[in-house]
């Protein structure tokens, strides 16, 4: 859906604003790095505790984003004086609320589903089970958070019939305010747990907000055999729109009469408005077969048939990153439940690891993170967790984590401990792993992703490996060697120097680089279909595809009069205006770009057309890693910086320049002017011997044969 500003500034009641024109929004904005349309972006400058999203303006700003939302707080700089500032006392309540009228706008039922655990899981089922009924709208991945749940929420539009949004909450009162946002017509709540329970007084505390979601509902669906859920239920005044499952209940609406797990399934029967059926589903843990009845009791409430349920249960799809399973090295086995870490998920991964049928008799080896947010004291939640994992027969346990690593003496199975993720990865433990079922359990923020890339078998024998780590360092470390001001341009040409561009493009713009580089602008065009919107250089533009630059938002080098006259007359031939560019000048390589001569007939051809302006003027050092030249090196940089001067005098806004490559930036730090190309350094490679670079590509193979 698209609004125009105008809209959007009566709905949200805003008193204070500064707008010059109408604009058309269909993207709501809360990181700078995921800038896609500027033309129709609305941004919102959110404040947290570690960042604020008013440094980025001015980012944005040059990146064409012409509407935001700011604090009162903020100063509207009269440089932007085609942007339009609405102006709030609270961006993240002014996102909130602007989603909130956006959803209000559709009569369609949307399902909300809260809960300690499981949200993700029975909001991709239903999904699964319901997209061949429904063009449905749903939360990408854990989208739940209070900026979450408003951008998938914005994502409805006409040709949506159902919304499915999940909601989570780790404070009280943040509920409250989820709640207009998804307006749920159907409520899901999945289970009640620890996680988050530091900061509620008890659990009931805790359910009671969770329960906010579905004041307005005309149903709420949940587990009746939950006391507690059940008592908040009622405490809500929410009993008389309830529709419950249990185990134990047979005058609930949906009665689960019985639960036989088998080798890789699980059969489930229940009765239903008298109905006595049974379907399978092909999962057999606890949590997996919990989000299933879930999953069942709302389809049955939406009015799919009994025999339908039972072919859609049969075919569902393990969401990946939750308990998936792969083959690893050595004759292992990896569950990777890398995802969350709260006590009662690793009790369900631990039985599921317990129950899991193998073809040959493997070691179980758990690999555990810290836990966080249990509400217990730390000795004590370990001890649980040391008493679980004797019940479920795990031979050995590798703690990763400072405060399971201080509590290690609780467990008495076989045990090793590390601080953290990196230890034990350079520890190489994982390198003797051997016929084990290994389960790999860790909060998001130990990063266990790069554990399991360790231990799962890969296809191919022959492998490059990339460290975006080591290029994430490499680049920062080289970003610490230049002026604030400056800006890198990061070269990414001949597929990313065959590490794969479109990876190492997308971890640099991450990473808030300047500028990519690439030879020719097909590379440009793959970079921008993959989503990189950061400016990006052709160094060897074509004269028969300047069309596909003006079409991609590529810049092109110029060297020559040839390429500046052409891509000039085409400029025009399109109406095209102000479109940068970025000359080069040959200071003393003598391979590409204007000699002194020539400065003269540029500076008047540049001057005499409103086609292009002059991005930055550059130039290549022939030999800057090597001491032996530095004199030349110095006598380049000198007549670049006359030439330079000489068309910088003849144009009334800002040019840029740039004259230093890797070496250049390693060796000669007091000539950066305003920007610098980062190329092979980038990779880990220095020709002058640059100290802290980390390697970014490995070729591994398998030895086929040794005579």
């Amino acid at each position: 859906m698209k609004y125009n500003i105008s809209e959007i500034i009566t709905a949200l009641a805003i008193k204070q604003k500064k707008s010059v024109q109408d604009a058309v929004i269909s993207i709501l904005l809360t990181d700078s790095r995921k800038l896609s349309n500027p033309q129709e972006t609305l941004f919102f400058a959110l404040a947290t505790k570690t960042n604020d999203g008013h440094k980025y303006i001015d980012d944005l700003y040059t990146q064409g984003v012409r509407n935001f939302v700011v604090s009162s707080s903020y100063v509207i700089s009269g440089a932007h004086a085609d942007a339009n500032f609405l102006v709030v006392k609270d961006t993240l309540g002014a996102l909130q609320r602007l989603v909130a009228y956006h959803r209000h706008k559709f009569d369609i039922p949307v399902i909300g589903i809260t809960g300690s655990n499981g949200k993700t899981i029975v909001k991709e089922w239903l999904y699964q089970l319901l997209h061949s009924d429904y063009n449905i709208v749903r939360s990408p991945r854990s989208y739940n958070s209070q900026t979450g749940v408003p951008l998938s929420v914005w994502q409805l539009d006409d040709t949506a019939t159902l919304g499915i949004f999940e909601a989570g909450i780790s404070l009280p009162d943040e509920m409250e305010r989820l709640e207009p946002i998804i307006h749920p017509t159907i409520g899901v709540f999945t289970k009640l747990g620890e996680a988050h329970q530091e900061n509620f007084a008890s659990l009931q505390q805790k359910c009671n907000e969770k329960l906010e979601l579905f004041i307005n509902s005309e149903v709420v669906i949940y587990n009746g055999d939950n006391p507690i859920i059940a008592r908040c239920v009622e405490n809500m005044a929410l009993s008389h729109k309830t529709f419950t499952w249990s185990r134990t209940n047979r005058e609930s609406p949906l009665f689960i009469s019985s639960v036989k797990s088998m080798d890789d399934k699980t059969i489930i029967k229940y009765s239903f408005l008298g109905f006595d059926t049974e379907l399978e589903i092909p999962f057999i843990d606890g949590a997996s077969i919990e989000n299933a009845i879930s999953s069942i009791a709302t389809l049955l409430y939406m009015r799919v048939l009994p025999e339908e349920i039972k072919v859609r249960m049969a075919r569902l799809e393990r969401v990946a990153m939750r308990l998936d399973v792969r083959t690893g090295k050595n004759n292992c086995i990896l569950i990777n439940d890398s995802y969350n870490s709260d006590f009662n998920s690793i009790k369900i991964a631990l039985e599921f690891q317990n129950q899991r049928k193998m073809d040959r008799p493997l070691k179980k080896t758990l690999i555990l993170s810290d836990i966080f947010q249990s509400g217990l004291l730390p000795k004590t939640l370990y001890r649980k967790v040391s008493e679980v994992v004797e019940q479920n027969n795990v031979d050995k346990i590798i703690g990763i984590g400072h405060d399971i690593s201080q509590f290690s003496s609780v467990f008495t199975m076989e045990k090793q401990f590390f601080n953290t993720t990196d230890d034990f990865i350079k520890s190489q433990v994982w390198k003797q792993f051997k016929d084990e079922l290994i389960l790999v359990k860790g909060a998001r923020s130990f990063h266990f992703e790069r554990i399991t890339a360790l231990l799962e078998k890969r296809i191919h024998e022959t492998v490059l490996e990339v460290d975006l780590d080591a290029l994430v360092n490499n680049f920062n470390l080289y970003k610490s060697k230049i002026d604030g001001d400056a800006k890198l341009i990061s070269m990414v040409k001949a597929n990313g120097y065959g590490a794969g561009a479109v990876e190492i493009a997308k971890t640099l713009q991450y990473h808030r680089c300047g500028y990519l580089a690439v030879a020719v602008a097909s590379e440009g065009v793959t970079l921008r279909d993959a989503g990189i919107t950061i400016p990006i250089i052709i160094l060897n533009p074509e004269i028969n595809g300047f069309e596909e630059l003006f079409n991609a938002n590529l810049e092109p080098e110029v060297y020559n009069f040839r390429i500046l006259d052409s891509f000039i007359k085409d400029a025009e031939r399109l109406g095209v205006t102000d479109y940068p560019i970025h000359i080069k000048l040959d200071t003393g390589m003598h391979r590409l770009g204007f000699v002194a001569e020539e400065i003269p007939q540029l500076i008047d051809t540049l001057k005499n057309q409103k086609s292009v302006r002059i991005e930055s003027v550059f130039s290549h050092l022939a030999a800057s890693e090597s001491w032996v030249f530095d004199e030349y090196t110095a006598k380049q940089v000198e007549t670049f910086k006359e030439l330079s001067t000489q068309i910088e005098e003849h144009f009334k806004y800002r040019i840029h320049r740039h004259i230093l490559n890797t070496a250049g930036i390693e060796r000669f730090p007091k000539s950066q002017f305003d920007m610098v190309r980062l190329g092979i350094g980038l990779y880990g490679v220095s020709a002058s011997g640059f100290n802290g670079l980390q390697n970014v590509c490995t070729l591994k193979t398998t030895i086929i044969q040794i005579k």
